[in-house]
């Protein structure tokens, strides 16, 4: 019996400077014992490998007419379990809807679910560790600018994932001042 091919994730590419800050509070407050992967925004939770081509192919065609994505990161969301940086960016919520649209018949029911991007940086905790974390967090937040500057698609692989491709926005040089803070 052969064994399930392993699904696809796809995920926004940030930009360094947004991508290490967001990375240190994942590796600083998600639990060790359940941190696989590095800090992410995902699109799709869950594409059929088998039609791994076609999205390559799809991908490919409008990350060559998408230019960088401005992202703001303007607050902290409680999730219950867990803390999230919220990810406001209308032009990453438009992608994500057509390319959802392209891929309607092949969607799980998470990912036909509403889109709120985020990234996560604590979770699988008791609520009132993740409440204690949101309190202290939210007081000390300043929201930041960030970009999104392409896309990337991986295999899950039970926990953590294998980078299959990466596909990478136009870029216009003058978007790349790049506003994020530098926190220790």
């Amino acid at each position: 019996m052969q064994p399930t091919p392993s699904p696809l994730v796809l995920t926004l590419k940030l930009d360094d400077t947004s991508f290490n800050y967001l990375d240190r509070l994942r590796q600083k407050y998600f639990p060790p014992q359940r941190n696989f992967l590095k800090a992410h925004i995902t699109l799709f939770h869950a594409l059929p490998s088998s039609q791994e081509a076609s999205i390559y192919q799809t991908l490919q065609e409008f990350c060559s007419s998408t230019s960088l994505l401005h992202l703001l990161f303007p607050q902290l969301r409680y999730l219950g379990r867990g803390v999230a940086v919220e990810v406001q960016c209308p032009e990453l919520k438009q992608l994500r809807l057509r390319l959802a649209q392209t891929w309607e018949m092949w969607l799980s029911p998470q990912d036909r679910q509403g889109y709120r991007p985020h990234v996560t940086i604590q979770n699988k905790v008791m609520p009132d560790e993740a409440q204690q974390l949101y309190n202290q967090l939210v007081s000390e937040w300043k929201p930041f600018n960030g970009f999104g500057e392409g896309l990337m698609l991986w295999h899950y692989q039970n926990g953590p994932w294998s980078l299959v491709r990466e596909f990478s926005f136009m870029q216009n040089e003058s978007e790349l001042n790049i506003s994020a803070p530098i926190r220790k």
